[in-house]
């Protein structure tokens, strides 16, 4: 994984907003209508030139194929494993209908039930473990990396990555009606997943392990206490790192962060509470939340949280949580704080959050998301001159 040697790196989380043609299509697909199979697959593949080329041609460093196949960056895994089928429980409306904050805000969170296709209201029909979890996804995968390959030859850039979901996200999206315990069916999950992360680090890309469900659990299960919380999560860091066990921690960047609700947002889990159990991942580089208001502040923290030292942070310096594009300047001093805290090598710029983690629904216009990331690439030109003294 490289560092931020002699100036300051940018990349982003890994979703990025679809095509229009491409999303009715997934839409189709989502609904059970038919779909012309070969020509999805080419419109996939047309859409990762596109967002590999933008990226490329705004500035970004490390560049990802914007999960332009996936409908959702937890839900595409339903295709990839045997043993799961779709449940007779639908879990409509807002996925924070009975969070923490949602029993602060009853009425903002009726308001977002009643918005279909809206950030936070994911309307899906969750998935049930039926059966023993295995990989199946192979073919896919190879036709994702190879999407990406395709769209970065000859193009600049200093590395590429792809995202793959945690288990823990696995066993919190999907019913399990089979394994004994949600111990077996965790560990199940991880294991099938193994093959999914060794198969992105084998074709020459970083794996990123999206992990939201670390940093949400607080929120999302109200009567759940921190002590219960915090003994959830280092269970389930102890099982990612079973899952990543061989492979090279340099070639794995993890990510969490408080998902897609752009709510009130103050019952958010406190890094304070949760930094020393993400830090037990067996990672190269550690993606979080850093620019929206509740999370800002944060920063100080990482002065004394014990990064490994041959890790990097890529803390999140533009934000999914509002639609308001942030100053390159903003950029450069968020940059700046991390770099004076933990050194200018190991800071990697980055955004708090995928920009389009579900295919189907509207998070945020795609004019607005390319803004913040070219207000990314600037600040971190600027705070890069800062940093090592170059001229303007």
């Amino acid at each position: 994984m490289q560092h931020s040697t002699d100036r300051i790196l940018t990349t982003h989380v890994g979703s990025l907003p679809r095509p229009d043609d491409l999303v009715a299509m997934m839409q189709e697909r989502q609904a059970g209508r038919p779909v012309d199979r070969a020509a999805l697959a080419a419109r996939v593949r047309a859409a990762v030139a596109e967002v590999v080329a933008r990226q490329c041609d705004i500035g970004i460093d490390i560049i990802a194929d914007g999960e332009m196949s996936k409908v959702g960056f937890i839900p595409y895994i339903n295709d990839r494993l045997e043993g799961f089928a779709p449940s007779d429980r639908p879990q409509g409306g807002s996925y924070w209908g009975a969070s923490r904050d949602a029993r602060a805000f009853p009425d903002y969170y009726d308001w977002v039930a009643k918005q279909p296709g809206t950030a936070g209201n994911v309307g899906a029909t969750r998935w049930s473990c039926c059966g023993p979890v295995a990989y199946k996804g192979a073919q896919e995968l190879a036709t994702d990396i190879d999407n990406l390959t395709a769209a970065l030859a000859g193009r600049r850039h200093v590395e590429a990555f792809m995202p793959s979901i945690s288990p823990t996200n696995v066993e919190d999206w999907d019913y399990n009606d089979h394994y004994p315990n949600d111990d077996d069916y965790l560990e199940a999950i991880a294991e099938a997943l193994r093959e999914e992360y060794h198969r992105i680090v084998d074709a020459g890309l970083l794996l990123q392990i999206d992990d939201p469900a670390l940093a949400t659990n607080w929120l999302l299960y109200p009567d759940r206490d921190l002590a219960t919380v915090r003994n959830w999560a280092a269970r389930r860091v102890e099982v990612l790192n079973h899952a990543l066990r061989d492979i090279p921690k340099e070639k794995i960047r993890y990510h969490t962060c408080y998902s897609i609700n752009m709510g009130p947002r103050v019952h958010d889990m406190e890094l304070k509470h949760i930094i020393d159990i993400m830090l037990r991942i067996k990672a190269g580089a550690f993606s979080f939340e850093a620019a929206n208001p509740r999370h800002e502040h944060e920063w100080t923290l990482w002065a004394d949280a014990g990064l490994p030292d041959d890790a990097v942070l890529i803390p999140g310096v533009i934000t999914h949580s509002t639609t308001l594009v942030e100053h390159p300047e903003l950029v450069a001093q968020r940059i700046e704080r991390f770099a004076s805290v933990v050194g200018r090598e190991r800071v990697i710029a980055g955004g708090d959050c995928g920009f389009a983690s579900f295919a189907t629904s509207h998070e945020m216009h795609a004019s607005i998301v390319w803004a913040k990331l070219a207000a990314l690439v600037e600040g971190a030109h600027i705070a890069s001159r800062h940093l090592w003294k170059k001229a303007a």
